[in-house]
Order: C-alpha cells, then structure tokens, then sequence
C-alpha cells in the first residue's frame, strides 16, 4: 500500500477507536510558530507538504488540504490528489469546508496545537479534544524532541537586560490587575529572558514556555532542563526558575484563584482549559512582550544596520559571480544558493540563514515560497529570470533581501522589463512613504500594488512582515497585508518590502528590502506626527531589468541615490572585481 495512503487509513482508524469522525492537523507546533521542530512536522507527515502554512482536514471519506497563496503550486506538487483536495486557506477556509462536508460529525483536535481564538473560528463543528495526538502514536519514527543548550544572549546585543523587560511587562499585569501571565509563543519567553537557542534550523531559539509573575519573577519550562548550562542560569538570575515541562500542569494548578493573562491567538487551548479546571481566572489580553520586542530598541537598530551592512559584502559578491558564470551556463538552482551560502558563512558572526534560500529558476521563481530539492533542481539558463530570496541570522540582526536576476547575455524581452518595472515602482512607492502615526500594515499594501493594478496584475501574499532581532525572519504583530491584524506602526518596527509579479509557468519577479519605521522630520503646518522608513538593506536592483524611460523623475533619482549609498557603504569592503561589478551596476540610471 502507498505509504501515504497507509498513513492516512491509520489515523482514520485511530479516530474511529477515539470515538471522532475526522481530525484536525495543523502546520504548527505547541508553540503555534510558523517554523516548527522535525519532531512537529505532523502536517509533513501525513499529507507530504512541506510548507510553512497550512492545515488538514481529515473526514471517514474524503480529507483535504489548506494553504495560502504562497504554497499553492507547492501544495500541488507535494500530495496526492488521489488522497487530498487542495484548498486555498483564505478562499475557503477549513471551517467552512467543515460546515458544508462535516455537519452532525465529531471533530478532533490536539488542544496543543490550536489556540482558542483559532477554534473559535469552527463555531458550528463539534470540535472534540484529543489527548493524546492520535498521530503522535502512528509515527513511529518520530524524531526526538530538539535539546540544544540555552544561550545567553548578551546586552551588548540585546540593549536592554532581562531584568528590566521582565519588570516592565510584570507593570503591565499589575496595572490590568493581573496577577500572572502565561507566555506559549518561543520568542517571548526568548527576548523576555535574552536567551537564544538552536532548537530550529534557521531560528535561534530555545523551545520554551513561561509564566511570568506580577512581581517580575519567571518560572521557565523546557522539555529537559538540563539543557541550560551554568553560564545561563547566571545569566537568568534568582528571579527565574527552571523545571521541566511536565512541572507545567502542576504549576498552572498553583494559579488557583489568580487572575491570569493569556492571548488568547498565542496560546495552546489546552492552557486556558486547565486554568479554568483550577480555579484560576483566565483573562485574554495581548502577550506583554509581543509589540515591544516588535519596536527595536536602539542598540537592536545599530546591530540591524550593522548585520545588513555585513550581509550586503555577501550579496554583493554573490551578484558579482553570478553575473559573470549566468550567461554562460552550468549553473544550477541548487549551486547558485549553495555559493551564497558560502560567502555568508565568512562573514563575522554568521550563525545560519533565516530560512531555506529560495532559489528559483524560470518557472520555479513563480513558486512563490519555492524551495529546491536534488528532485528539483534545475539549470539555470541563459535569458531567463532567476529570483533568489534568502537571509541570515547574526547575533545582532536577522537579515532578509529578494532579488530578481536576468541571465543573460541577450536583452530581456519588453513585457518581462515593464513588469519588473512595476513591481521595482510599488517597492519604491511604500520604501519612500512618509505616513501619519496611527497608520497600519494593511492601510499601506496597496501602495506598492498601485503600479502592478494600473496593468491589471498583482500578487498572492502579502506585502511584507515583520523581522526579528536575532529572532525569526517573520515576526508579528505588523505585517504590510490585506490580511493582517490592524497594529499600529510603531517607530523601532522592522518590516520587509517585498512586492511581486508572478507569471505560473514562465517567471517570478519580487524585489525585498527591508525598512525600519522612524519618526519623520516635520513639515510646515504638520498637526500630528509623522513616521517613515529607513532602508537597511544594501543590494543593486537588475539594471537588465529596468525599462528607465517607464519610472518618474522622482523614481530614477531615488534609485541612483540608493546605488549611490550601497556603493559607498558596500564598496570598501569589496575585493577590486567585485568593487569593479558594484561600480558599474550602481552607474547613475
């Protein structure tokens, strides 16, 4: 029997003996984080996708598969469309689906693995919990559980200690009159304490939870707490205690008659169903450490400036090499991301990329989150689009840049140059904006499509998201997207620029800088404050790209201003070759 086929009959089974007629499997873990351990790949394992994003659904006679935009065709290419219906998550979502196929039936879910605001979304399906995973006890050969040790992460990158995050979140409870709050999200609990990890590939954190205490104390909770070294105990301080996961249930039941936060997106449903067995008093307010670790302090903006400043030598001589071996041929997808892999890890404090490079040649870069594998890897040719999104993470920032590359050595067709255009115009459009405070993610998306709907085109994802400090690559609560929560931006915040264009089957365009929000200078007669952004990246847009006579006078001098600034900056750390490539690339328009 096909092994995924297997898989599937088993769960059903399994659901049946549990007394349910179907069972939710989302893409993430107990800590509700789009990036997820091998041992929370659950989603992977029972339908083959890989993506970031996404959902199953499994019913006695059919099942089916949800994700957004970004992973469509990926979603295609990895499950069988024998076994699962490929759902767009936002056309369709899974409750709906569930509404219309599922109705007098008996749901499963891990109460781990949703948080209560998310099974709020299913009011209308019979939702059961499920203790434990039913898939938990199929997957035989499970990976174990990550243990790498808990580092410290040192204030000369944090810029502020634990000890006055921990006191200023714990103010926030007292003034709410809150007694407790519990933290399910990793990265709270990971700026909270300034500790970081490498329990995730490409995300330097320790999996934890936490409870942090109206007097600012901290009790934290790992799967083994043998993993925090000496060092970090020090570090952490008298304040914080460590016990095991299993200590969990135990200390949630001390909470009995307390009045305890929990946001009620980040945290598992299985936390408020057990306070509330308790006796505890669950009140649902935003994780305290989620906006100000969104707003970077000033030591974390100069570590940002510094890591894109190091990060942009790489990039530079990346370009530099592919320029000259593109048009000649003998690359490949995989080659190509493998080589910027290697000049990043030269670079001073390199500690991995911050996801997967995205590598994507002719009609894999139109895969919006394309990820290469030997079973796909593919040459890269002569005259056509090649689109490499990729980043690292350094103790003192976390780095993201997408360029959009033509091969060469003939000239790019006139269509392709007008919708690189567009898409380089809407990019241009938000990185410039100047916009009141009070103004939101979603209120800016369409900026940057403006350029791309005049042509009748635009793109399925979002605008751009939130970047950690040393954290992960996508960070809340602010994102430019239609479809993202309304918060405010805030000076300090972090956020790609990232529009696209998207032919299936041909090419993929995307430009990505990042931008970090500032207050802006006031104008005459200004009478409220103004925010706009810095640019932090430093890379050269695809001059072979660019039709000039389609930007604005005001467009083509920031451009030439831009190359003017990465040649300046970027140059002196170059070799004489590639400081010869950057000069001719940055050439005024």
């Amino acid at each position: 029997m096909n092994e995924k086929l297997h898989r599937l009959a088993a769960l059903r089974e399994a659901l049946a003996a549990q007394g349910v007629s179907g069972f939710l499997v989302p893409r993430g873990d107990e800590h509700l984080g789009e990036y997820v351990p091998k041992a929370g790949e659950r989603l992977a394992w029972l339908t083959g996708f890989t993506g970031s994003a996404g959902m199953a659904v499994v019913l006695p006679g059919r099942a089916a598969v949800f994700t957004d935009g970004r992973y469509t065709t990926q979603l295609a290419a990895e499950t069988d469309p024998a076994l699962w219906e490929r759902r767009h998550i936002t056309e369709e979502p899974p409750a709906e689906w569930l509404r219309e196929h599922a109705q007098g039936l008996a749901i499963g879910y891990d109460p781990w693995l949703h948080s209560e605001a998310a099974l709020q979304r299913f009011a209308g399906v019979t939702l059961v919990p499920l203790s434990p995973n039913p898939i938990d006890a199929l997957w035989t050969d499970r990976p174990a559980p990550p243990a790498t040790p808990v580092l410290p992460h040192a204030l000369a990158q944090a810029g502020v200690t634990g000890a006055a995050k921990r006191e200023a979140a714990a103010a926030a409870l007292r003034a709410a009159g809150e007694q407790a709050c519990v933290l399910a999200d990793a990265h709270s609990v990971a700026w909270l304490l300034n500790i970081r990890g490498a329990d995730l590939a490409h995300t330097p954190l320790p999996l934890a939870f936490a409870v942090l205490h109206e007097d600012a104390s901290v009790a934290l909770f790992l799967n083994a707490p043998e993993r925090v070294p000496e060092a970090t105990r020090a570090h952490l301080g008298n304040a914080v205690s460590i016990s095991p996961r299993t200590a969990l249930p135990g200390a949630l039941r001390a909470l009995s008659g307390r009045t305890v936060r929990l946001d009620p997106e980040a945290t598992p449903a299985w936390f408020a169903a057990t306070l509330r067995e308790a006796g505890a008093k669950v009140t649902t307010g935003e994780d305290p450490c989620r906006l100000p670790r969104a707003m970077k302090n000033p030591v974390e903006q100069e570590g940002a400036r510094a890591a894109q400043l190091r990060d942009a030598g790489a990039v530079a001589r990346f370009l530099a090499w592919f320029a000259e071996h593109a048009p000649r041929g003998g690359l490949t997808e995989m080659s190509a991301a493998a080589h910027l892999l290697d000049q990043r890890r030269l670079l001073p404090g390199f500690v991995a990329e911050s996801f997967p490079a995205i590598s994507g040649a002719g009609e894999n870069g139109a895969i919006v989150h394309y990820r290469v594998t030997p079973d796909t890897d593919r040459p890269i040719r002569p005259n056509e689009c090649y689109l490499i999104d990729s980043g690292a993470q350094f103790p003192d920032g976390t780095t993201d840049i997408t360029r959009t590359l033509w091969t060469g050595p003939d000239p790019a067709p006139a269509a392709l140059r007008a919708r690189y255009t567009a898409v380089l115009r809407g990019h241009i459009a938000l990185g410039t904006l100047r916009f009141p405070e009070g103004v939101a993610g979603p209120h800016l998306d369409a900026i940057a499509r403006r350029p791309l709907w005049d042509m009748g085109l635009d793109y399925d994802h979002g605008t751009g998201h939130g970047v950690g400090s040393f954290l992960s690559v996508h960070e809340g609560p602010a994102a430019f997207s239609r479809a993202a929560k309304v918060v405010p931006l805030r000076p300090g915040m972090i956020l790609s620029n990232e529009p696209g264009y998207y032919l299936p089957g041909h090419y993929g365009i995307r430009i990505e800088n990042l931008l970090l929000a500032r207050p802006a200078e006031p104008q005459p007669d200004q009478a409220r404050p103004f925010l706009e952004f810095e640019t932090l990246t430093l890379a050269p847009y695809c001059r072979a790209l660019l039709d000039v006579a389609a930007l604005t006078r005001f467009e083509r001098e920031w451009v030439d201003a831009y190359h003017a600034r990465v040649l300046r900056e970027v140059g002196p750390g170059l070799d004489a070759a590639t400081r010869g490539w950057l000069e001719r690339e940055c050439a005024p328009l």
